[in-house]
């Protein structure tokens, strides 16, 4: 039996955003490990009711039910031992770094550039939901909290330290990809679905590192629909 795998999906069903749920994506990937990905929504809640979770990214292998992305990662290694993601004690530690790195100093940054072109993404079913949680969440309008000048300086600054790493080596996790690489990667991946925002400049170290993570597993996050490919979608 096919793996099962989740999905936050937007405006057309193939429009896959979700940062966690490309962590896992790549995961299962560099596994070599084929999944059957579904359709999920913001507010179908009790089709992940089976689940114990009321968020994606939820994995079904077989009898076994896995939510939390990093999660994911800690089961795919245990369960699938080839290729491992993330290897030693060392290597776990640097991984979960990266996950703690990656939301809470770079999507932060990002949402608050690309806010408003995740809401038009969103499908139209859910974007009450989106408004109304995200408002709550920030204490204000999502058109007040959208400042792309403001996000884009404090993504600028907390690139810094991985500009660093990526002066001395082609990924993160060095002369090839694994778990750290993949959990940044998702946030890049949900700005890029999204948006077509630059986030980054093409001098950048960390813009070579976007084009050759886009490059992995067959071209496996460049292919993927963005809404720029969206008949309709900014109508």
């Amino acid at each position: 039996m096919a793996m099962v795998l989740y999905e936050l999906c937007g405006i057309d069903e193939e429009l896959r955003f979700s940062p966690y749920c490309w962590r896992v994506r790549y995961a299962l990937a560099h596994k070599g490990l084929t999944v059957e990905t579904r359709p999920w929504y913001f507010t179908d809640k009790e089709a992940l009711a089976f689940s114990g979770s009321d968020k994606v990214p939820v994995l079904v292998d077989g009898d076994r039910t896995i939510a939390d992305s990093y999660e994911i990662l800690r089961y795919l290694d245990h369960s699938y031992p080839g290729a491992p993601l993330l290897g030693d004690g060392v290597a776990e530690a640097r991984a979960r770094f990266f996950k703690h790195y990656a939301e809470r100093a770079l999507a932060p940054a990002m949402l608050r550039t690309i806010i408003m072109d995740l809401l038009n993404a969103i499908h139209p079913k859910d974007r009450d939901y989106f408004r109304e949680t995200r408002e709550k969440r920030f204490g204000r309008a999502l058109e007040e909290f959208h400042s792309p000048a403001k996000g884009l300086a404090q993504l600028d600054a907390a690139l810094e330290p991985l500009r660093g790493q990526l002066k001395e080596s082609d990924f993160i996790d060095g002369a090839a990809p694994a778990a750290a690489d993949y959990l940044v990667f998702g946030s890049f991946m949900w700005a890029r679905v999204v948006s077509s925002a630059d986030l980054v400049s093409n001098a950048d170290p960390v813009y070579g590192w976007l084009e050759r993570m886009l490059d992995l597993h067959g071209g496996l996050g460049r292919s993927a629909m963005r809404v720029t490919d969206v008949e309709g979608a900014y109508r």
